[in-house]
């Protein structure tokens, strides 16, 4: 197996072992896959010989809210110039809008006419393999999925990604040590559609996972006008196996690249077709408009924000992984840093990541205590585990004022008011009492 990037530094620290990113397992991964695994530059050293091609590039949001296919059109066409003599199926991994199979067959049959002459008849089929892995559960859900979806006109592609994930399929693999498969794992559906189906597949699960959390957010919000648990609530409901319990965690709202990028162009091609998504437009907004509630939350708690230092734990979009793409915590240190406040930060594994890219003017903390150390009150904004160890009882200490708001309902707020701290959640009754001297 070859992987191709046009990024110099980055092909030539894989291929060192050292990965440019955080996700658990990936530095073992790449430990076992090393004898059958390499990485290039360059097109022509990985496509001739090629049986199956996928494309796993970048769709970034252009500003009307469709993705950019910059990163498609420039994978494409370097396919073409080094198409080989044998059938090779190339596959839009990347999360790509209805056409866009068309689209890559037709930049692969032109840049393959330019170099070579003629059409690549008999060698090419496209074929739409949509991704549905989890950032920081990337392996387990590589190894392990609900289903793989396979969206082809020709039948022989079909059958080449068959015969290529049948170890999946069959689950006839042997685990990694550090991921074991999990108990009762039967094997794996395998759907296969034609090519829009399997494009707007994507789209439609990644949508319908947004709207649970905004759904439940929304509940959240009225669940704090009527003094009602929202965490009881999404128990309640997700009881219901209609239902489900998943992503029914009221909170800060959904970040990263998939949500914000995936609804905002199911919006675009609605609109390219003459369509308004209604539901979805208002699942954005009640997400969004998240990080303005924990503000308020803040407000109503300190009076003013203005010169109040903020201790923000947290700063990925999610635990486990250092992506700061759309981090609902990054939004919320913008919008108290506008409303005058000093944003102190901590992560356990993004702030290095967080120095280099982010150009607010956070102020970082390494340690718990550097942390919390002369604070207002502590945000919790994502769910890292290690926040649930820390010794609170002895840190309260530090703080001058002892308030936690918890954005993710995610720490033991019976625990901390009985530490002395004020504790503040989403759609759950607050815990604990500041004084006004406190405050």
């Amino acid at each position: 197996m070859v992987g191709v990037d046009v990024d110099e530094e980055k092909v030539a620290a894989l291929n060192r072992g050292k990965p440019p990113f955080f996700e658990p397992h990936l530095e073992e991964m790449l430990v076992l896959a090393r004898p059958n695994l390499s990485f290039t530059t360059r097109y022509e050293e990985a496509i001739p010989q090629a049986q199956v091609v996928f494309i796993a590039v970048g769709t970034p949001s252009s500003p009307d809210g469709g993705p950019d296919l910059t990163q498609v059109k420039q994978a494409a066409e370097g396919i073409g110039r080094s198409l080989g003599e044998e059938f090779t199926v190339v596959v839009n991994k990347s999360t790509v809008p209805v056409g866009s199979g068309n689209y890559v067959e037709a930049l692969v049959r032109r840049a393959f006419q330019e170099v070579h002459g003629g059409e690549p008849d008999g060698r090419l089929a496209v074929a739409s393999n949509p991704e549905f892995l989890r950032e920081g559960q990337a392996f387990h859900d590589s190894f392990y999925p609900d289903r793989v979806v396979v969206g082809a006109e020709d039948r022989r592609a079909i059958e080449v990604l068959r015969e290529l994930y049948e170890p999946i399929l069959e689950q006839s693999f042997t685990p990694p040590p550090f991921l074991p498969r999990p108990e009762r794992m039967g094997a794996v559906p395998f759907l296969t559609t034609d090519l829009a189906s399997a494009e707007l597949i994507k789209y439609g699960a990644n949508a319908f996972l947004a709207l649970k959390i905004s759904f439940i957010n929304e509940l959240a919000r009225l669940a704090d006008r009527v003094g009602a648990d929202i965490r009881e609530v999404a128990r309640g409901i997700g009881l219901d196996h209609r239902i489900g319990p998943r992503f029914l965690q009221a909170g800060l709202g959904w970040g990263e690249s998939c949500f914000p990028k995936d609804t905002a162009a199911l919006l675009a091609m609605g609109r390219e077709y003459g369509l308004s998504l209604p539901i979805l437009e208002a699942a954005r907004e009640v997400n969004f408009g998240q990080r303005d509630l924990i503000a308020d939350k803040l407000l109503a708690e300190l009076k003013t924000l203005k010169g109040k230092t903020i201790a923000l734990l947290g700063l990925a979009f999610k635990p486990h992984t250092d992506d700061l793409r759309e981090s609902p915590a990054l939004a919320l240190a913008d919008l108290l840093l506008k409303r005058g406040a000093f944003v102190r930060a901590h992560d356990p594994v993004a702030l290095p990541r967080v120095r280099r890219e982010v150009a607010l003017p956070l102020e970082y903390a390494e340690t718990p205590e550097e942390a919390l150390r002369r604070a207002d009150a502590v945000v919790l904004s994502t769910d890292w585990p290690e926040y649930r160890t820390w010794p609170w009882e002895r840190l309260r200490g530090l703080l001058r004022v002892p308030l936690v708001v918890d954005g993710r309902n995610f720490l033991d707020g019976k625990a901390l008011a009985a530490m002395g701290y004020r504790y503040v959640g989403v759609g759950i009754p607050a815990l604990g009492i500041l004084s006004k001297a406190e405050v």
